[in-house]
């Protein structure tokens, strides 16, 4: 097992995802400012894919989940999407709950932690 620490996508704030001993957390994914929950969802989803992949691993892997919803009557819309995404036989430990995000035109934010293969 390695203890050297890997950052993904290193910004001078934060990096879109830290791996250490074969564990990979990702950063809160938004979408575009302004569009639906369930466009946002898509978009927060496709980006945790994207990182996930550059990591070398994919949703499969994803041991928890933290959702963000700026307005928790959203839940069934960002439901319908993540339902669509998760994979079935590999839903992860999941957690939702409302808060106010960096800006009223985000509506949701999806945080992963992730195993490395």
């Amino acid at each position: 097992m390695t203890t050297d620490i890997t950052r993904y996508g290193i910004g001078a704030r934060m990096s879109e995802a830290v791996a250490y001993n074969g564990i990979l957390w990702v950063a809160g994914q938004v979408g575009q400012p302004g569009a639906s929950v369930a466009d946002q969802t898509r978009q927060c989803l496709a980006e945790v894919d994207r990182i996930l992949a550059a990591a070398g691993t994919d949703k499969t892997r994803i041991l928890s989940a933290q959702i963000w919803l700026a307005d928790i009557g959203t839940f069934a819309e960002m439901n319908s999407v993540w339902d669509q995404w998760v994979p079935q036989g590999h839903t992860p430990a999941r957690a939702t709950g409302e808060a106010k995000l960096a800006t009223p035109d985000y509506k949701v934010e999806v945080i992963v932690t992730a195993a490395l293969r």
